[in-house]
C-alpha cells in the first residue's frame, strides 16, 4: 500500500513539473503545438487542463484554469504525502 502511495505522490510531482512547463511554453507565441516533443507535451496535460477549463473559462485572453489545476494538485499531493508518513507511523 505504500509503494502505491508513494508511487502515486511521485506521479503527481512529475506531473506537476510537466504541467508547470507547458504554462510557461504558452508565453511564447511561437511554439508549434504540433511537432514533437510539444505535441506529445499538450497530449499528456490538456485532458487534464481542460477539465478546469470548463470551471474556469479564458478571460480577456488569459487563462486562469492551470492556477485551480496547480491548487488541485499540490491537495492530492499533500494528502498522498500525510497518508505515506500516517501509515509509516502505524507500522503498515
Amino acid at each position: 500500500m505504500n509503494l502505491l502511495i508513494s508511487t502515486l505522490a511521485t506521479f503527481i510531482q512529475i506531473y506537476t513539473v510537466l504541467l508547470i512547463i507547458r504554462v510557461l511554453l504558452t508565453w511564447f507565441p511561437n511554439v508549434n503545438w504540433y511537432n514533437q516533443p510539444f505535441a506529445g507535451l499538450s497530449q499528456i496535460t490538456d485532458p487534464y487542463l481542460n477539465l478546469f477549463r470548463s470551471i474556469i473559462p479564458p478571460l480577456g485572453g488569459m487563462d486562469f484554469s492551470p492556477i485551480l489545476a496547480f491548487i488541485v494538485l499540490n491537495i492530492l499531493g499533500e494528502l498522498l504525502r500525510n497518508l505515506t508518513r500516517l501509515s509509516f507511523a502505524q507500522g503498515f
